[in-house]
């Protein structure tokens, strides 16, 4: 199989950087029915001209270029050893290309690979079926939206919707509840697959399957169908929207499988996916491993591109313009719903780099800065970093740090997506900071925002993604989510949309 390697390379980097017609579809029916002047109008905007960069300049569409999970279909008699050892090399190889993030961290040492290369990273399941050719499917999903799957045991007590009872109706408010609770952290408009059944693994594992059903076919179970049509339409009343910023559109896709269980248990999970719903397929010739056939588009046919000439973000010369060092005063004139646009120098700080912010000092003045929580793809070229892609991580896992990292090194903003806690709001208001919300997964557009790399901190220590790099910004927009003086969108929109949830149910 003298091509395998090759063709395996180019299913990871399509994957990677071109979105598939039917998720380019459901998105562009969002563009089309958000208004332009809302809030999520203007997210969807940057997501549009992000999913167009993406694949005009084969570049991440996330930064977060997720787990790879492959599903492989081989005739009796292939190797399969040689097709996982060359897909392994294709992985190392798209990595060093800057076409993958490096994503694969040992749990103990917590050191990152560097490949995404080790143990269980990345992810085969292997199947043999009759068919002269081999298949291979291929799904990447990011953390941020794997952190909103979620596993409902029946019966249970549902936040805004009482008992679900081990019925379709309480199936249904399960997959209600589940879309409410990923909000704009799993980066909406997303999509859901759902297993009814199984056991907790089982579950899991059909549920990430369903995801590589196309966004428009129809469940041959006509119960199921129903169920699927039955929860898009009411999903979209919920009002979560863009990036949980309210709207119309919270949910591309529900694919819904069963699976017989044990008496005891009745499991309802949702394997969540965000609007970056990144997944192809291709067949290959089993002598050879050359691509015969591409799954899930035709590359003979031109890519349409969702935002046209002179639309997209359009800037109203309303933004407020942000330069840090920012001041005191400076931050608390700013209030929720603002637009910003940063110039200047930014850090970016992540996981690793909280925990060690509260064991060390910062290697880096944060006095007055603006702390972006981004874990990039860089590549370096010619002894210089570039900034490959750039948008924004979910912030909520930062939570339990970020009030002790605003005290101790006077920090004037943080910026992420999704929002964060009680807890970071108090500190915010009593020490003069904001919350600033980027448009996850737009990690093209943003790249261009960041045209220099001033240096890097702890690379050594925390890795690529994990590291503290210090970014020149341009024109970097932004809108203010949490302010000063105790105000969160993120709190007013998951309270009404929490108040749809129960009458949604009730209808």
């Amino acid at each position: 199989m003298q091509f395998l390697k090759e063709s395996m390379l180019e299913l990871i980097i399509q994957t990677s950087t071109n979105l598939p017609p039917d998720v380019r579809k459901a998105m562009a029916w969002a563009l089309r029915t958000e208004s332009p002047q809302a809030q999520a109008g203007q997210a969807l905007a940057i997501i549009g001209q992000n999913i167009d960069m993406a694949h005009q300049g084969e570049g991440a569409i996330c930064q977060d270029t997720g787990m790879l999970t492959f599903e492989i279909k081989t005739p009796v008699g292939v190797n399969q050893i040689a097709i996982r050892k060359q897909t392994l090399e294709a992985v190392a190889e798209a990595t060093k290309r800057g076409k993958l993030r490096p994503n694969s961290v040992d749990p103990i040492t917590g050191k990152n690979s560097g490949d995404n290369l080790g143990p269980g990273t990345p992810i085969f399941h292997f199947e043999q079926w009759e068919k002269p050719e081999v298949e291979v499917r291929l799904i990447l999903k990011g953390g941020g939206c794997e952190n909103k799957n979620i596993q409902y045991s029946l019966p249970c007590q549902l936040e805004h919707l009482g008992r679900a009872d081990r019925d379709l109706e309480g199936v249904r408010k399960c997959l209600l509840h589940a879309v409410w609770q990923a909000q704009g952290q799993g980066c909406a408009p997303g999509a859901i697959g759902v297993c009814i059944g199984s056991d907790r693994a089982g579950g899991y594992h059909l549920a990430k399957q369903q995801l590589f059903r196309t966004l428009d076919d129809t469940n041959p179970d006509a119960v199921l169908a129903e169920l699927e049509e039955q929860i898009m339409e009411q999903a979209n009343k919920l009002g979560v929207g863009a990036m949980g910023f309210g709207g119309a559109n919270s949910l591309i896709g529900c694919k819904i499988t069963a699976a017989n269980r044990l008496p005891a248990s009745f499991f309802v999970t949702v394997a969540y996916d965000c609007w970056a719903f990144r997944r192809l397929g291709i067949l290959l010739d089993a002598e050879s491993g050359a691509i015969t056939l591409w799954l899930y588009r035709d590359p003979e046919r031109p890519v349409e591109k969702l935002i046209s000439a002179g639309t997209g973000f359009q800037l109203t010369g309303r933004e407020i313009r942000l330069e840090p060092p920012l001041s005191e005063e400076q931050v608390r004139a700013l209030k929720v719903g603002d637009v910003v646009l940063i110039n200047g120098p930014m850090v970016t700080g992540r996981d690793a780099a909280h925990h060690y912010l509260l064991h060390h000092d910062t290697p880096y003045d944060m006095h007055g800065a603006i702390l972006y929580h981004c874990g990039p793809v860089m590549l370096k070229e010619n002894n210089q970093w570039q900034v490959k892609a750039a948008g924004p991580t979910t912030s909520i896992r930062e939570e339990p740090y970020e009030a002790d990292i605003i005290r101790r090194f006077g920090l004037r903003a943080v910026m992420g997506k999704g929002g964060m806690g009680p807890k970071t709001g108090a500190a915010l208001k009593e020490y003069g900071a904001v919350y600033l919300h980027a448009i996850g997964g737009a990690a093209q557009f943003y790249a261009r925002c960041l045209p220099k790399v001033h240096g890097v901190h702890l690379l050594e220590e925390l890795g690529v993604p994990e590291a503290m790099w210090v970014f020149e910004a341009r024109n970097f927009p932004a809108i203010v989510t949490m302010d000063s003086h105790g105000n969160s969108l993120h709190a007013e929109v998951s309270a009404a949309t929490g108040a749809e949830l129960e009458k949604v149910v009730k209808r």
